[in-house]
């Protein structure tokens, strides 16, 4: 068996259709989408994400301010920054980059932004929407994205045994609401470092999400056959036969291509498409604000 790949980079792309054509309507009524990005320090891989997030705002025309701020900045400077933006009423939505300088507290900074700019989804507001079951609002990125990416594919999703490895606020907790809420119906499990037979868990999933940014943790015979595999993770590995130097891999082993009935690659597979949640949520508060 070899799966079908899931590609991340052409699900995207179908979703920039149709919000090329919104963007469209909005600015017909006076208004372009506006996205602010706040970046604290000098983290390489936070200015990657960035410049990707960046041209994607190219490609649909939606305005984009980045703010760059040394490591060494204040709490307070950070909050005064939050704070400016969530007055300005040419923004539409607010980013604050993970992760940001150790010691400073990156929820307290999130549940600064105004919950109407949250494009992230990790407000308490937008989160306790999801935990009451209402899905109409702003969604954490990386868990619609993958939702999208499901649908997008035609897996069957209600009545089948889901397994999450990994409970973090920012992917595998939202996700596992998403994946059991009423309509979608998914049996779910979330485990995690302290899970007792991890691979016993992993080999009776279904549909299987791997979201613990540690390279090659599932390995290919964790994989039931024919199960769909999502893999989150994208960890930098050594490699000194590229020219960067390293090369990207996954949370889950390559060889289980050869297990999966159909499998996100790394890259190009959960990443595009958190970027297009991105893009889709900036979109979303833009509409919400101009029928204010």
């Amino acid at each position: 068996m070899t799966a079908e790949i899931i590609d991340g980079k052409a699900c995207a792309a179908d979703i920039e259709v149709g919000l090329k054509q919104r963007i469209t309507a909005l600015a017909a009524s006076g208004r372009s989408p506006h996205l602010a990005v706040v970046i604290v320090g000098e983290d390489p891989a936070s200015r990657v994400y960035v410049g990707a997030k960046q041209r994607a705002c190219e490609r649909l025309a939606i305005e984009s301010t980045r703010i760059d701020m040394a490591s060494t900045a204040s709490f307070d400077e950070v909050v005064s920054t939050v704070r400016r933006l969530n007055a300005d009423d040419s923004i539409d939505g607010i980013l604050v980059q993970s992760p940001l300088p150790a010691g400073m507290d990156e929820v307290a900074i999130t549940d600064l932004i105004s919950p109407a700019k949250d494009v992230d989804g990790f407000h308490a507001a937008n989160l306790g929407r999801l935990v009451q079951g209402d899905t109409s609002g702003l969604l954490p990125c990386t868990p619609a994205g993958v939702m999208r990416l499901l649908d997008w594919s035609g897996v069957e999703v209600s009545g089948a045994r889901a397994v999450i490895v990994g409970r973090s606020r920012i992917v595998g907790m939202p996700l596992s609401l998403l994946l059991a809420q009423k309509g979608v119906d998914a049996t779910v499990t979330i485990a995690h470092s302290r899970s007792r037979e991890l691979a016993a868990l992993c080999r009776q999933a279904d549909i299987l999400v791997a979201a613990v940014g540690s390279a090659g943790l599932v390995a290919a015979d964790w994989v039931r056959p024919g199960a769909v595999v999502i893999d989150v993770g994208v960890n930098r590995v050594d490699d000194p036969g590229t020219t960067r130097g390293y090369r990207l891999v996954g949370d889950v082993e390559a060889t289980a291509f050869e297990v999966a009935s159909a499998m996100t690659p790394v890259p190009g597979g959960v990443g595009p498409m958190t970027i297009a949640m991105l893009m889709s949520n900036t979109v979303r508060t833009a509409e919400m604000r101009s029928a204010d």
